[in-house]
C-alpha cells in the first residue's frame, strides 16, 4: 500500500473497490473501500436504494455524550449495541459493556464503558438485518463461515471545543476480525482524514471519506487504522462528522478475563 501526499486540508478520493470484489480486495490487501451508489457500491451489495440508508441518519440526532473519554474532551456522542449473526439469523442481545483490552486500545481499554443502547427504531428496520447480514458474509469469506459476534457503534464527533478526535488512541486495530466504518454526514469541518496501515510495515495509505454511505471494510490482523481530528471549517461555527463502526468476531464478544 504506497504512501500518498497531500496539501493540507485536502480531500483525497478514496480508492473504491466494486461490491463484487470486495472480497477478493480484503483477501489481497486487507482493506477495501465500498462507494455508496449504484450496482458496484453499497446500493448493490445490500439490494436497497441508498435513500433506504439515508432515513436512518436522524438517529444521530440523539446519541448520548461519551462519557470515558480520557483525554478530558467532550467532543464524543455515541450508542452501542450487540448481535450475533450466524447466517441469515440476526439476533439483538442484551445490553452489555463495551471492553477492550490494552493492547488494542492504550486510552480506553481495560474498563467496562456502558453506553445507551441504539434506538430500536433503527436496528428494527429490516434493512438494519440486512447491513449485518452483508459484512457478516464479508468476514466468512476471510475467516470462513462461523457465528459472528457484532458491536456496532453511531458516533458523532463535533467541533463544539475548537476540535473532535474520530480516534483519540491514535492508529490502532480493535482486536476483532473485520471493521466497517461508514460515513453517515460531514459537515462544516476539515481534517478527518482516515488512515490505513500495513500492521507489519510503515507503508500506508491515506483519503477522505467525504461523501455518506461510503464504507472502509479492514481486516484487523492485518491492518491499523486512524481518523485524523477534525476542525469546523470556520472558526466557533458548528461541524460534526457522523459515522456508524460495526466490528465482527469470531468466538464471543470482547470482555474482561475471569478474575
Amino acid at each position: 500500500m504506497p504512501a500518498t501526499m497531500s496539501a493540507p486540508n485536502a480531500l483525497i478520493a478514496p480508492p473504491l473497490t466494486a461490491a463484487g470484489a470486495l472480497d477478493a480486495a480484503l483477501a489481497a490487501q486487507g482493506f477495501a473501500v465500498l462507494g455508496p451508489r449504484g450496482p458496484d457500491g453499497l446500493e448493490g451489495l445490500v439490494g436497497a436504494p441508498l435513500s433506504s440508508f439515508e432515513a436512518w441518519a436522524a438517529a444521530w440526532e440523539h446519541l448520548p455524550a461519551d462519557t470515558y473519554l480520557r483525554d478530558g474532551g467532550r467532543y464524543r456522542r455515541r450508542r452501542h449495541g450487540s448481535f450475533v449473526v450466524e447466517g441469515d439469523d440476526v439476533r439483538l442481545v442484551p445490553q452489555r459493556p463495551h471492553w477492550q483490552p490494552i493492547d488494542y486500545n492504550a486510552l480506553h481499554g481495560g474498563i467496562e464503558r456502558h453506553f445507551e443502547p441504539i434506538a430500536r427504531a433503527l436496528t428494527d428496520d429490516p434493512l438494519w438485518s440486512r447491513w449485518l447480514q452483508a459484512l457478516a458474509a464479508r468476514a466468512s469469506a476471510l475467516r470462513g463461515p462461523r457465528p459472528w459476534f457484532v458491536e456496532a457503534h453511531p458516533f458523532r464527533i463535533d467541533t463544539e471545543g475548537g476540535i473532535g478526535r474520530p480516534t483519540p488512541e491514535g492508529a490502532h486495530r480493535d482486536g476483532v476480525d473485520l471493521v466497517a466504518v461508514t460515513l453517515v454526514a460531514r459537515r462544516g469541518v476539515k481534517g478527518g482524514e482516515t488512515r490505513v496501515f500495513a500492521a507489519d510495515a510503515a507503508a500506508g495509505l491515506r483519503f477522505t471519506l467525504s461523501e455518506p454511505w461510503t464504507t472502509v471494510l479492514l481486516d484487523d490482523a492485518r491492518v491499523v487504522h486512524e481518523t485524523t481530528p477534525i476542525q469546523p471549517n470556520v472558526a466557533g461555527a458548528p461541524g460534526v462528522r457522523d459515522t456508524l463502526v460495526v466490528t465482527l468476531r469470531a468466538g464471543g464478544f470482547q470482555g474482561p478475563p475471569p478474575s
